[in-house]
């Protein structure tokens, strides 16, 4: 318990965690076409025929907070103390975190049919994802005893998390198949590297002050499974202990009014963790001692952890991926006569399947020739409100973004880093941050009547499956 809260913690400095990234949609960059596979990279007669990352990491991390303790970690984070002063001990108060972290270390795509206007992508991802809810006490026991003014409590540490990290390979392909409607599809192969779930249903706490301890008992249920290594740099090497498989499909379709309509439904799979992964069904009863000396988080986690561990067999078990169902709309218009400058706002719904989470956003995309910057609202079904923003350099063949969905927040932690003492608490604390880079490379692609060769292409796949099913044959 106390890894994930001292995990929780050092997110504040990590800042990596969960965030929904939407101001990368409808930017027609090779990341954008990897998350949403409807979304085209390529556009004939100007781009090249390549897209690569060149191994840089195109990535995109965040983390949110809420409740109490908000102030009271980043008191831990940044001043290496607890400032219990806000934490209400015994009224039943919970803190939610959520952390997800997606980055890209392998993206290649190539533009392989000109009549069926096919591109087909290969790629390599790290991707985290975890959330949870702990007690106001969970954190104030911490920093000692003074916080409590019984000697006894009931239920206080009914604390219930879950993270888990993975590897994913895989090839998108995405089709043209009419002159309004594109399909893509997203297949992985997932590598499971790091999964731990907690869940306590029943806790009890008794501080014996005369001899400086606590007495804790903690029922409930914990999953762990690890790859090889120490949660080091191996640990995130390929390996197929832990496989898994996910899909990801997108379809986006252009009315008569030049409105564009994309529907996602995005990272649906499981990864099924190695017949040596740990289960405990825990019920067990554990003395901390040293409970106001400096050395009493260790004493809290050390003693925590025997009792998770105590009813630990080895078995294999099997959980989902966070997956997302997503539908936007934008449309486009040119500001000036020159068309130099463009207006492009598109509106995002996006519902977690597993979860009871949703998020609505409005993305407001403006570019002046190969400058792009993005204003993005969001608000969520936790009545969380965020502003983001991002700034793109973009060309035909190439493209640089930078950029935040949590301004205000992201801002105001970064200033808590040399004023953390008058950090207070607010809705919520989080952060996020994105960036990638790729270029393209090659012939540049040419339609029939303008290319220099003969095109030898023919419709793809889905295409001709469509021209069979409706009798379009064009």
């Amino acid at each position: 318990m106390k890894k994930f809260l001292l995990v929780s913690c050092f997110l504040l400095l990590a800042a990596k965690g969960f965030s929904q990234q939407f101001s990368q949609y409808n930017t027609g960059t090779l990341y954008d076409s990897f998350e949403n596979p409807s979304q085209r990279a390529f556009v004939p007669d100007t781009s090249k025929m390549y897209a690569f990352n060149f191994f840089v990491p195109n990535f995109n991390a965040g983390f949110f907070l809420t409740g109490d303790a908000q102030s009271t970690l980043v008191d831990r984070a940044f001043g290496g103390k607890y400032n219990n002063s806000v934490l209400e001990i015994g009224n039943n108060k919970f803190n939610h975190v959520n952390i997800s972290g997606n980055a890209y270390l392998l993206m290649f795509k190539m533009f392989s049919s000109l009549k069926g206007d096919v591109e087909l992508g290969f790629f390599a991802q790290t991707k985290l994802e975890g959330r949870g809810y702990f007690s106001d006490e969970s954190i104030a026991v911490f920093n000692g005893p003074g916080a409590f003014a019984n000697s006894t409590y009931n239920d206080i540490f009914n604390d219930h998390y879950y993270y888990q990290i993975y590897n994913s390979i895989g090839f998108s392909y995405r089709e043209k198949v009419t002159n309004r409607l594109a399909i893509g599809v997203k297949l992985s192969a997932l590598l499971g590297i790091d999964y731990n779930k907690v869940d306590i249903y029943q806790s009890h706490i008794n501080f014996d002050n005369e001899n400086d301890a606590a007495i804790i008992s903690l029922r409930g249920k914990y999953y762990q499974s690890k790859g090889p290594g120490n949660f080091d740099s191996r640990s995130f090497l390929p390996t197929t202990r832990s496989p898994g498989a996910q899909i990801s499909l997108g379809t986006s379709y252009r009315t008569e009014d030049n409105v564009t309509i994309q529907v996602n439904l995005k990272d649906l799979g499981f990864i099924h963790w190695y017949s040596e992964s740990g289960v405990s069904n825990f019920n067990g009863t554990e003395t901390i001692n040293g409970v106001t000396t400096p050395h009493r988080e260790d004493s809290i986690f050390n003693q925590v952890n025997n009792i998770l561990r105590s009813k630990k067999v080895f078995q294999s078990f099997t959980t989902p991926t966070n997956a997302l169902f997503e539908l936007s709309a934008t449309k486009s218009y040119w500001v000036n006569d020159d068309h130099s400058i463009k207006y492009s706002p598109t509106v995002v719904v996006s519902k977690e399947l597993y979860y009871t989470n949703y998020t609505g956003a409005l993305v407001n995309h403006f570019q002046y020739k190969n400058y792009h910057f993005s204003l993005t609202a969001s608000y969520d079904d936790m009545n969380l409100f965020n502003l983001g923003t991002q700034f793109m350099i973009k060309s035909y063949n190439g493209e640089f973004f930078i950029g935040t969905d949590k301004l205000l927040k992201t801002a105001a932690l970064a200033g808590a880093t040399n004023n953390y003492s008058s950090y207070g608490n607010s809705s919520f604390t989080g952060a996020s941050f994105f960036l990638g880079f790729s270029l393209k490379f090659g012939p540049v692609i040419e339609h029939p009547l303008n290319a220099s060769t003969i095109p030898m292409g023919e419709k793809g796949f889905i295409g001709r499956l469509y021209n069979r099913l409706f009798k379009t044959y064009q």
